[in-house]
């Protein structure tokens, strides 16, 4: 009863917490934690322990999973240089300097045992520093960076403290730590593309969805169980078959199994990860209290704290700033990928919060280990300490350094385009398929609604929302309208007790997968953000598109501002009056707008392969 009882409030403050800190524009995990504080020290809380099999084994491997399975394995590859540096590089170079810092302040603890909590402290939470960075809006470089480095850091920092505990225990040799880490390594690779092998060709075969998911649901497990009883890297394991299963996840067979996985993926990390950050919460009065009588005495003993979080704080950018720029002094790296601006390292520098793993991993240090109990308050305060310094200060500084997000309009112009060649591609394929035999209007049928599908992208771009909705709005509308007196119908016939239970939930399941597409259309939020004016007006006019000459694009073009100055291209535009070519507003540069406010040409358009649309930038019209 006490289990049932204390599971019902997690979720429900969870649920509270998450709620309040999207009203109140708070981040979450800040609000959790802080509630998870005041619960410690309330009398009726019970107190909760921390088991760490419950988070390493329990909570890590799906959370990590289900990451993993929204990140882009080709964003991943491309940005490998960054994320190895960071998810390996800085776990090994914090362990030491924590564990150096630890032994020089407190000669009493055993070089082993701080290099142990070196090791504890060292990597970034998978969660907290990725979720604030979505929220901030930051440039999806940066976010896919600290993704992939919150995504492999662990399986680093449990190496390195599976080597310190050794240590503690005995002596260890140079020899068998690097053993380890290619064990590690190179037996969670070998799982992980195992598990994720046998994943995918069992679910390729299943058509049932129940089935499908529950398959899915196991998978972490399915990768780190066996990983860990050969002595390999569970948590490696597991984000190779999410990395793989994710990748491999949209071309697979089944949408009614994608879109139930990726469903109760989504409610299954919504609960692990904000129930992550009330246990750290939690944690506090019991860590508090246990180093009461250590014999190193109070004050000294939170000196030594403030000491570490302040290492923890300094030893990043220390570096992250040589692994951002001395790579790229190498020519052929510079010339592929050019240094960033100074604001890129400053700010995954800051984006450094620890997590639950962090206290987990503490309270694997052997219980008879002297000092034990300072130990793990070090490792709550390096949490707290970073979740409310970075966490609180992260979006100010990314304002601060006027460091621009996805651009909403460049994002909605890209969907649109996308959309249209997709669509271009099912009427191709109609084409090939139909024969004399299919009734005229079946063809017509096809070929108009999927086509509707493609113009409801551009028309999300074009007017105002004070003005009347676009004709796929409408449509929806009505649809839904009409959706709810159909429901109202059947519910109706259902009192009558005259058709089958199995048979009416047919027809309501009918109607909901109906109703859930009209309502994602409906919720669609404007380009902009603002629920303001629309970004452009499908097929405008205006005396500038009128105009505009045909400017022939260029071979193989670049935008020569982006290589001079050494940003990142995301996408290609042209001025159709010089022909100067330029990135567009969601690369760093943003160097066609600046060319159009230099020069007061009005009308650029996409060198993107397969796009054709303009932009008008004084009337906002596309044509």
């Amino acid at each position: 009863m006490e289990v049932a009882l204390g599971v019902l409030a997690l979720v429900a403050i969870v649920c509270a917490c998450s709620a309040l800190g999207h009203k109140i524009n708070v981040p979450v995990p800040l609000l959790l934690v802080l509630a998870g504080v005041v619960g410690s020290f309330l009398p009726f809380v019970p107190t909760i322990e921390l088991n760490p099999e419950l988070v390493l084994v329990g909570l890590l491997p799906p959370l990590l999973y289900a990451a993993a399975l929204q990140t882009s394995l080709f964003d991943f590859r491309s940005n490998r240089r960054s994320i190895g540096l960071l998810s390996v590089g800085y776990v090994i170079f914090g362990t030491v300097g924590v564990g150096l810092v630890v032994a020089w302040l407190f000669p009493e603890i055993p070089l082993a045992a701080a290099m142990a909590l070196g090791a504890v402290v060292a990597p970034p939470d998978a969660v907290a520093a990725t979720a604030i960075a979505r929220k901030v809006g930051m440039p999806r470089r940066i976010v896919t960076i600290l993704e992939g480095e919150s995504l492999v850091n662990d399986a680093t920092a449990l190496v390195c403290l599976r080597a310190a505990i050794a240590a503690i225990g005995g002596t260890v040799s140079a020899a068998e730590i690097a053993g380890g880490f290619v064990l590690a390594a190179g037996g969670g690779l070998v799982v992980g593309f195992a598990a994720a092998f046998v994943l995918t060709a069992l679910r390729k075969r299943i058509r049932n969805v129940p089935i499908n998911t529950s398959i899915s649901l196991i998978a972490p497990l399915v990768a780190y169980l066996p990983a860990e009883a050969i002595h390999a890297s569970g948590v490696l394991a597991v984000v190779v078959t999410g990395l793989i299963m994710g990748t491999k996840a949209p071309s697979m067979p089944n949408g009614a199994a994608r879109l139930s996985q990726r469903s109760n993926w989504h409610t299954v990390q919504f609960l692990l990860e904000n129930s992550v950050f009330l246990l750290i919460g939690l944690q506090v009065r019991t860590i508090i209290e246990g180093v009461r009588d250590d014999s190193l005495g109070p004050e000294r003993i939170w000196l030594g704290c403030a000491a570490v979080l302040l290492a923890v704080l300094v030893l990043r950018p220390v570096w992250v700033f040589p692994a951002t720029y001395l790579p790229r002094l190498i020519p052929a790296v510079g010339r592929k990928d050019p240094a960033p601006h100074w604001q890129v390292p400053v700010i995954v520098s800051w984006a450094g919060m620890r997590g639950v793993v962090t206290l987990a991993a503490v309270l694997v240090l052997p219980a008879g280990l002297e000092h034990r109990s300072v130990l793990i308050l070090m490792a709550l305060v390096v949490v707290a300490g970073t979740l409310t310094l970075q966490g609180l200060t992260l979006p100010a500084l990314v304002r601060r350094l006027h460091v621009r997000g996805p651009d909403a309009r460049e994002d909605a112009l890209n969907e649109a385009s996308l959309m249209q060649m997709a669509t271009a591609a099912g009427v191709r394929r109609l084409q090939e398929l139909r024969s004399d035999a299919d009734p005229p209007e079946v063809v017509a049928m096809l070929k108009r609604r999927t086509q509707e599908r493609g113009l409801a992208a551009w028309e999300r771009l074009g007017r105002p929302s004070a003005e009347a909705a676009t004709p796929s709005q409408r449509y929806a509308q009505l649809r839904l309208a009409m959706l709810e007196a159909e429901r109202a119908k059947v519910l109706e016939l259902r009192r009558g007790g005259g058709y089958a239970h199995e048979v009416l939930l047919n027809v309501l399941d009918r109607l909901d997968v109906e109703e859930s597409m009209l309502d994602a259309a409906l919720e669609e939020p404007d380009a902009d953000g603002s629920g303001g004016e629309g970004i452009a007006r499908p097929r405008g006019v205006c005396d500038h598109l009128e105009s505009a000459p045909d400017t022939a694009v260029p071979p193989g073009p670049f935008c020569a501002a982006c290589v001079r100055e050494g940003t990142t291209t995301v996408h290609l535009r042209m001025c159709v009056q010089c022909g100067n070519v330029a990135c567009c507003d969601s690369s760093p540069g943003t160097h066609a707008y600046k060319h159009f406010q230099r020069s007061g040409h009005p009308v650029m358009r996409s060198v993107e392969p397969g796009e054709d649309w303009r932009w008008c930038y004084p009337d906002e019209l596309l044509g």
